[in-house]
């Protein structure tokens, strides 16, 4: 019997939002008795246990496919992810299940349907180019538009146009043996966005390409994605290219979807010891992001509390420095408690001459391989803001370091290569009490040494 399905395999979106496209309980059987087949799996047969009656390539596969983004189905040869791309365009009907293209369903759709839904709302892109040898890059472009009966001055026009989308300009005229195979691809990528369909499906699309015009043609597709915000379906075995393409990732293994996710999810949480089993090799550090592995900024006071506030929470969290916020949570910089000490013995209330805005910040989405020069340089947490600068939460660099190896980060603090120094706890008790508030008691088990801290308290 096959396992049950983790919850995270296959979680339909919100049945009320419009899907580019959508897959209901779609299996495909080759043999001689597919539907004896489908009921056997339905009931939690295996792929061996139905083989006397077919070849199960796709088995009981849900998802959706949001409008715009980048869907990545990836699994190793024979997982069934080609057959699953096929359905999705007519090329192979299921043996049970329901197929959607833009609301429109193509299961079980005529011959002249399935043109029109191919001709209107999606494209392909072939591992192998399948350009035609004996036309020219604009030609070839311009063949889809040719097929559906666009004059020739106006596809030629759209087919110039998306030439230059893929930076082909100076190579209209030329004939596919005088490209590159990425040049190449690119012809391939150019000929499905001149059909203006809102879906492109893409098998194996790079596979075939040297590592280096495979990672130009990956950054070009995501770029191009931006820009147009065509829905594109990729079919890859190669995790890396998932991970970096993939707004979301179904993985695949023996016909099945076993998890659906954000490249974090699949790689923070796999759903099983396959999938977790397939990413340990992943390079996390340009997979995850900043927003990712944040911790809360326990360490901040907002302006107003003015020099005293600040210098009890910095007591109280026994950290050398805090952040200050502004309205709004809006980050203005950060203090350091000798500098607020000297403040509250000189009676000064004003927090905000001090405020150093000199400081380590990035955006949630920045990918941790850009955090770690930061982290070196920076004696604080690195804070992440959103688009208004706004606080959102810091990276400790035992944070970073834990989220690399994949440990829980609850350990003891770490030293930075140089400790911060810091006042002890009884000096700043000694000066807020001379200032008119009472001491607290320090807790023994804690200790009032006071020399250092560490930039994992700064959080």
């Amino acid at each position: 019997m096959a396992p049950p399905q983790d919850r995270r395999a296959t979680t339909p979106d919100d049945p009320t939002v419009a899907h580019a496209v959508s897959v209901r309980g779609a299996y495909k059987v080759f043999g001689r008795r597919p539907g004896e087949a489908v009921r056997r799996l339905a009931a939690g047969a295996t792929r061996d246990e139905v083989r006397d009656l077919g070849s199960a390539a796709v088995i009981d596969a849900s998802f959706d496919v949001r409008p715009g983004e980048i869907f990545v189905v990836m699994g190793l040869s024979g997982s069934g992810k080609s057959t699953l791309i096929r359905m999705l365009n007519g090329l192979l009907e299921p043996t049970a299940g329901t197929v959607e293209i833009g609301g429109r369903t193509v299961t079980k759709a005529t011959p002249k349907e399935v043109r029109e839904i191919r001709r209107t709302s999606v494209s392909m892109v072939f591992q192998h180019f399948a350009l035609l040898p004996h036309r020219t890059v604009l030609e070839n472009v311009a063949f889809g538009l040719e097929v559906n009966g666009v004059d020739k001055t106006t596809r030629l026009a759209k087919a110039r146009e998306v030439i230059g989308l893929v930076g082909l300009d100076v190579w209209a005229d030329a004939k596919p043996d005088e490209l590159s195979g990425g040049m190449q691809q690119r012809v391939g990528i150019a000929r499905a966005l001149a059909a203006e369909t809102d879906v492109l499906l893409m098998d194996e699309a790079f596979s075939a390409l040297d590592p280096l015009i495979r990672r130009e043609m990956q950054e070009q597709l995501v770029d191009l994605q931006q820009r147009l915000g065509k829905t594109i379906v990729f079919i890859t075995h190669d995790l890396n290219e998932a991970m970096f393409l993939g707004d979301r990732i179904a993985v695949m293994r023996d016909g099945r979807i076993v998890q659906i996710g954000s490249p974090e999810d699949i790689l923070t949480d796999p759903a099983n010891d396959y999938v977790a089993q397939f990413v340990q090799d992943v390079d996390r550090a340009r997979v995850l992001t900043a927003s990712s592995v944040m911790e809360p900024a326990r360490a901040a006071v907002p302006l107003t509390v003015g020099p005293r506030g600040a210098l009890r929470t910095m007591r109280d969290l026994q950290t050398a420095a805090v952040f200050v916020t502004g309205r709004g949570r809006k980050l203005e910089g950060w203090v350091r408690d000798r500098h607020v000490m000297r403040q509250v013995k000189a009676g000064d209330t004003n927090l905000d001459a001090i405020v150093n805005t000199e400081y380590a910040r990035v955006a949630p989405d920045t990918a941790l391989t850009d955090l770690f020069e930061l982290a070196v340089e920076s004696p604080l947490p690195i804070a992440v803001v959103d688009d208004e600068e706004r606080l959102l939460g810091v990276v400790p660099r035992v944070t970073l370091l834990a989220a690399l190896g994949n440990v829980p980060t609850s350990t003891m603090p770490i030293p930075v290569l140089e400790p911060v120094t810091r006042i002890s706890d009884s000096d700043m008790d000694s000066t807020l009490a001379a200032t008119g508030e009472t001491p607290i008691q320090t807790d023994p088990a804690v200790g009032d040494a006071g020399t250092t801290t560490t930039e994992g308290d700064l959080a």
